[in-house]
């Protein structure tokens, strides 16, 4: 058994949110240097402020300025900031209630170090040099020990603000460690050989493509390694008409077709991109075989072998 893969794995992609009134009056107050609450029906102000009540659910729109001035609820050190947060040396993660607000608002404390942080202790906004309309707006916040700001006090109306944000794109980002498993690592390493392996259940010996390591149904290992295809028949399929990335493996023209895909040999069907045929002539019963790129350890996409179509009854239970 060869050593199991493991390698590092990013996930993301922009995450596009539209705003309501409130949410568009805090952000768009944030970009004019002003921190903006809402005052709930028994008086409370919420900060970050909500649009519905969180004890009646009623909707509430009555917006109140806040300080910038505040003070620590409670904290935790973050002795090793990753990328995108707000500083990039060590700092404390803090739960303010600026003067003026009923709730706490989470934000980075720049401090030289976890000794010098403590529940109680006054803070002041540190605003960003080039503000945009967004939390980050609010740089971080930094030590204060000057005197309490002043209450709060009725809003500008939000529609006096020139150019509001009503919406903002933010990047969403997972970054980890992903490793395999035995089977999948085997299915991997033949991959490399432009073979496709996969196992069989020794109870229902249904052969899955790729391998999971125990079949889904009876629950047993599988260890039997079974080589499959190359070729296979389309499923089912689904036409792409949104360009998902900029990245050199996914910038393909729209629209083009992902489809289902089962092996010759295969009682599961895997997934892969149809090519060498315009969009709309790919069909359910498609004979298809994989293309390879030089280095590549996956099929580029798979095209038409030219065979005739598959009857319906050969891969209607792989659907």
């Amino acid at each position: 058994m060869p050593e199991i893969l493991k390698a590092p794995l990013v996930v993301e992609f922009p995450f596009t949110r539209s705003l309501g009134p409130v949410q568009s009056a805090f952000l768009t107050g944030l970009r004019e240097r002003v921190v903006l609450g809402v005052r709930t029906g028994d008086g409370r102000v919420l900060v970050p402020p909500v649009e519905y009540d969180p004890v009646t659910a009623e909707e509430i729109r009555d917006l109140v300025e806040v300080a910038a001035t505040g003070t620590v609820t409670t904290w935790a050190w973050n002795h090793r900031p990753r990328r995108g947060q707000p500083l990039a040396t060590p700092f404390a993660w803090v739960l303010v209630r600026l003067d003026g607000a009923d709730t706490a608002l989470l934000h980075a404390l720049d401090a030289p170090g976890p000794e010098s942080v403590r529940t109680g202790m006054r803070v002041r906004v540190r605003w960003a040099a080039e503000p945009t309309g967004a939390i980050t707006d609010i740089a971080c916040f930094d030590p204060h020990d000057g005197p309490a700001a002043r209450p709060a006090r009725p809003a500008a109306h939000p529609g006096t603000f020139a150019d509001p944000v009503t919406g903002i794109v933010a990047p969403a980002r997972l970054d980890y460690t992903y490793a395999p498993g035995r089977a999948t690592t085997r299915y991997l390493h033949a991959l490399a050989d432009h073979r496709a392996v996969g196992e069989r259940c020794p109870s229902c010996h249904k052969v899955y493509v790729p391998p999971r390591g125990a079949c889904p149904t009876c629950g047993v290992a599988t260890t039997d390694q079974v080589e499959t295809g190359p070729r296979g028949t389309v499923t089912t399929f689904c036409i792409v008409n949104i360009k998902a990335s900029h990245t050199a493996n996914l910038d393909i023209e729209v629209p083009y077709v992902y489809a289902h895909i089962a092996l010759d040999g295969a009682d599961l069907a895997l997934h892969g991109r149809i090519g060498g045929i315009p969009y709309d002539q790919v069909r359910m019963g498609l004979r298809v075989e994989p293309v390879w790129t030089d280095g590549s350890r996956y099929p580029d996409h798979y095209r038409p072998t030219g065979e005739p179509d598959a009857d319906y009854d050969t891969y209607k239970e792989l659907l």
